[in-house]
């Protein structure tokens, strides 16, 4: 996440078949080598006359977005967390041979925070659920703790002052040719997918920075 102005769409960190049967590569194909990518170019486009944003990350440019005239920080937070919300949700990710539970620092403040990483699960999938039309939910760190948000679009937690540690997709183009309109099912589905590694390491660069700070 530390690319700067331009930006370049990330390859998959896995096969374009590899979460299947959960995923197909189908969907991989147009949601990632499609939609994903016309995020990238939509950003590279709108900073390309703006070179006093060129030289920031995209969490930069994200809580930068929110501090901004609305004509220019809407678009840019579109186009900044659609970029930075796909990363996240596709190197969150991981075949299913490779799964296993959360460990570490990031597994004992799921414990302490929702009673067990069972509870966790639970309440993770009832509000990812209860999402209306397009967004992601979020499991996300700030200073009172992990906490599990929804937001719309393309908002990210860092908008709003808290860390993303891990986010599922809830946009129709994220299931739709694999599961029509059971999103429920690619809900639970998407559970044998997580690539909890990479949770950990991003709550240990929030960890890091909260000390460095």
């Amino acid at each position: 996440m530390q690319q700067t102005y331009p930006f370049e769409t990330l390859p998959l960190p896995y096969e374009i078949g590899a979460l299947e049967p959960y995923i197909s590569g189908e969907t991989l194909e147009v949601h990632h080598g499609r939609l994903y990518n016309a995020y990238v170019d939509n950003l590279n486009k709108l900073l390309s006359d703006r070179p006093e944003l060129q030289n920031l990350t995209l969490e930069e440019l994200l809580r930068r977005s929110v501090r901004m005239p609305k004509s220019v920080g809407v678009p840019l937070g579109r186009y900044a967390g659609g970029t930075y919300n796909h990363v996240m949700y596709f190197y969150g990710m991981a075949p299913e041979s490779s799964y296993r539970p959360p460990q570490g620092e990031l597994a004992r403040a799921i414990d302490a925070f929702f009673g067990s990483f069972d509870g966790f699960v639970r309440e993770f999938t009832e509000a990812a659920r209860a999402v209306f039309g397009s967004g992601y939910t979020w499991l996300a760190a700030g200073r009172r703790g992990l906490t599990i948000l929804n937001l719309p679009n393309q908002e990210n937690p860092l908008m709003t002052g808290l860390y993303p540690l891990m986010c599922i997709d809830l946009w129709e183009h994220a299931y739709f040719l694999d599961y029509k309109n059971d999103r429920a099912g690619y809900i639970d589905n998407w559970w044998k997918l997580v690539n909890w590694e990479y949770a950990e390491g991003k709550y240990e660069e929030y960890a890091s920075a909260r000390r460095r700070s």
